[in-house]
């Protein structure tokens, strides 16, 4: 029975970020060093939080005599694209305009965000209309 996609927390976010990051197949010691390298989390904690994701169907884990080994089920790029179309239906009704509202109105955007923005939505437009220029 496929497992039911769950949204992912964010210390989820975190760690499959560094399992993305490490890329192939990182032991949770691998995670740590990478993610805490001041320690800043325990061991068992990314482990805990490495096991929720293979519960959650974000990782696969194979064991190798000793040591678990983790995996990623999807790319980020899959993963992120879920999470956006869920906030877009959950908290924009779907409507991606009111998406770019919102997001102008922050204050925290600046002339070269702007810029960015023209750009992707200018080249977005060019591929719509057939002209990949």
């Amino acid at each position: 029975m496929p497992k039911k996609k769950r949204k992912l927390t964010p210390a989820e976010w975190e760690i499959m970020e560094t399992v993305w990051e490490l890329g192939g197949s990182p032991s949770v010691r691998d995670v740590l060093d990478r993610a805490y390298p001041e320690g800043e989390k325990a061991y068992t904690t990314v482990q805990t939080v490495m096991n929720t994701l293979v519960r959650k169907g974000a990782l696969k884990k194979k064991k190798l005599g000793l040591v678990n080994f983790y995996k990623p089920v999807r790319g980020r790029g899959d993963m992120v694209r879920d999470e956006v179309k869920s906030l877009l239906g959950r908290v924009f009704a779907g409507s991606i305009p009111a998406v770019a509202s919102s997001l102008l109105e922050l204050d925290s955007l600046g002339l070269e965000e702007i810029e960015e923005i023209k750009r992707l939505l200018t080249k977005r437009e060019r591929e719509l209309r057939g002209d990949g220029r």
